[in-house]
């Protein structure tokens, strides 16, 4: 049997195909480790950056986990505090600050009425539905201008907002009699 008969053998075939298909079926393993290997390192760096910027919570950790640590990175309630275009600084319930990215595609709507991002004005209360990016800012894809929640008495409130006065309500004393004390 000489060289040409062998390459052109029906055993060469079956091994240089078994060859090539081992190729690519390591090959998609590797494409899926490398591509699983840069979602952790983003999701990683993400949330690294989202502590660093925006979270003030430390406290008790239970298996290096924080209790009570479910931050809402995919939207966020409250206060425009500052506009840059095409980002803005939303002061949530927490008084947290959270930057926003307004994009082109970016819906935004003030009661029926959809309005430009030009239209959006510092101390505008808004909610605001996105998807985290890896510098820590909310990429939006609906933005809801709204009227402020009441703030008095009896009024839902946000968590971490304590009531409000009421300017148009005197402030009434702590305790305005003194009372006896009761006699045994």
């Amino acid at each position: 049997m000489n060289l040409k008969d062998f390459f052109q053998s029906k055993n060469f075939r079956n091994v240089l195909y078994t060859i090539g298909v081992l190729v690519f079926v390591l090959a998609v393993f590797k494409a899926g480790m490398f591509v699983g290997y840069k979602r952790a390192s983003f999701f990683d760096g993400a949330e690294r950056g989202y502590r660093a910027v925006f979270d003030e919570r430390r406290g008790d950790q239970l298996f290096g986990m924080m209790q009570n640590d479910f931050s809402n990175t995919h939207g966020t309630i409250g206060k425009i505090v500052k506009i840059n275009l095409p980002t803005i600084v939303i002061a949530d319930q927490d008084n947290v600050e959270k930057v926003v990215l307004i994009k082109d595609d970016t819906l935004i709507r003030q009661f029926r009425d959809e309005i430009k991002a030009a239209g959006l004005k510092v101390d505008d209360f808004v909610v605001v539905m996105g998807t985290p990016n890896d510098k820590s800012q909310i990429e939006a894809k609906f933005v809801r201008v709204m009227p402020e929640p009441p703030m008095g008495q009896g009024a839902l409130l946000p968590p971490g907002l304590p009531p409000q006065p009421n300017p148009e309500q005197p402030p009434q004393p702590l305790n305005p009699q003194p009372q006896p004390l009761p006699k045994n």
